[in-house]
């Protein structure tokens, strides 16, 4: 079972993905911010996030940098609401697996979230 960290500052669209995500045999952690992201990540390591891009605290793309220089192998999705190329790129640069904008059609991240998984797991597998 493939585990994820959902990571954005909107409690009720966590709250629905969590749920529509463990229906689909996902095992879905949260956190409301990146702060809490860090320490889940440092608690219980995720292998795949789900990370929003804008949110209050520590901006996704800041988390994405601290994940990706603590967690190499962890493959990131990155999240917006507020779509633009430039976050996007700077997104992939960092090390994102992927970048989607919200609302997120679940069965697109559903499939998003297997093909992160299988290129994190070749990745590990390579090294």
């Amino acid at each position: 079972m493939t585990s994820v960290l959902l990571v954005d500052d909107e409690t009720r669209f966590r709250q629905v993905l969590v749920k529509r995500l463990s229906r689909r045999g996902f095992q879905v952690f949260e956190a409301a911010n990146g702060a809490d992201a860090l320490k889940r990540m440092t608690k219980t390591p995720c292998e795949v996030v789900v990370l929003d891009v804008k949110m209050p605290d520590l901006d996704g793309l800041e988390v994405l940098r601290r994940i990706k220089d603590q967690f190499p192998y962890t493959a990131v999705i990155l999240l917006s609401g507020h779509t633009s190329i430039e976050d996007g790129m700077k997104g992939m640069k960092a090390g994102a697996y992927d970048y989607l904008s919200k609302p997120v059609d679940l069965e697109e991240l559903a499939k998003v979230i297997r093909l992160a998984h299988i290129n994190q797991k070749n990745n590990i597998s390579l090294s």
